[in-house]
């Protein structure tokens, strides 16, 4: 069996990620099996990091995605959003097993992803796309099962806290760990989030032009679910980080006030494995309150 060598890496001597990552060869032949599947070659790319993803054909002549999601916090509610957006405008969910965190997908064709695209066209489709995923949950009566935003936030806060060691600017960071539990209380207007909506995620489909990706469903403030795209335009990002805010704003029709503090508050406060990184803290305190 191909291992990806960033999942590989990823998982490597890691207690449960290991544990997941020795049973993949198991898990594999027992859903081919039970699904009438024949796998191609896993994706291996930047991307592929927390999931094995492979092309295949079902029994019936049909070409889809299997995809085997690694154990962790963040993606585990993926299998309940898609069910929730039913393919609006998330790919479609065939198949799933949710106690192996395994789901068989709707193969997006062409299928090249919207980072091919210029950044000012991502920044459209992005916003389009976020509003039809917020627009379903807006009066929705079945978002019990997913867990608040604050549960990732405080998970985020704790690992963000182990690296004091190594912050820029404590006050910087302080500040940003103090928005990020007051931007994330539950409000009125919280609807479901796909929380890691960026370019890499929507690709390219027949079905729809776009179609997104890997969501990672937890109830919250609409602008936070802005920041991703953000952050993932760096460059731009670093250049006219109020301009950039305001634009996305706009498009996406938030206010433009909130999104600058949940942007701010990511750039000076999120976890990162090199907080040497001066282009973070050139943005927040570019957008500091």
């Amino acid at each position: 069996m191909i291992i990806p060598e960033q999942l590989g890496a990823n998982c490597h001597d890691k207690g449960e990620r290991q544990a997941w990552l020795d049973s993949l060869p198991a898990m594999l032949e027992e859903l081919t099996g039970r699904w009438s599947l024949r796998t191609g070659p896993p994706f291996e790319h930047a991307n592929v990091t927390c999931s094995w993803v492979a092309p295949v054909v079902c029994g019936d002549g049909r070409s889809a995605v299997l995809k085997l999601g690694m154990p962790h916090m963040e993606g585990a509610s993926e299998i309940e959003g898609l069910r929730f957006w039913s393919g609006d405008p998330t790919v479609q969910l065939l198949e799933a097993d949710g106690d192996r965190g395994a789901m068989l997908l709707e193969q997006c064709r062409p299928g090249y992803s919207l980072h091919s695209e210029p950044e000012h066209k991502q920044d459209k489709v992005i916003a389009t796309l976020l509003k039809r995923l917020w627009k379903q949950s807006s009066s929705a009566n079945d978002l019990q099962q997913f867990r608040h935003l604050s549960k990732m936030l405080d998970f985020w806060r704790d690992e963000t806290l182990s690296q004091a060691h190594r912050w820029p600017d404590a006050g910087l960071v302080r500040e940003g760990l103090r928005l990020s539990e007051a931007l994330g209380k539950p409000l009125p207007t919280d609807v479901l989030l796909a929380t890691d909506l960026h370019a890499a995620n929507v690709l390219r489909s027949e079905r729809e032009p776009w179609l997104v990706i890997d969501p990672k469903p937890f109830i919250g403030d609409p602008p936070y679910d802005v920041v991703q795209h953000l952050h993932n335009c760096e460059a731009r990002l670093h250049t006219d980080p109020i301009g950039m805010v305001n634009r996305l704003a706009d498009l996406c029709e938030v206010d433009n006030e909130r999104l600058q503090l949940w942007t701010f508050a990511r750039a000076a406060a999120d976890p990162r494995p090199d907080w040497g990184n001066t282009l973070w803290v050139d943005v927040a305190r570019a957008l500091a309150p």
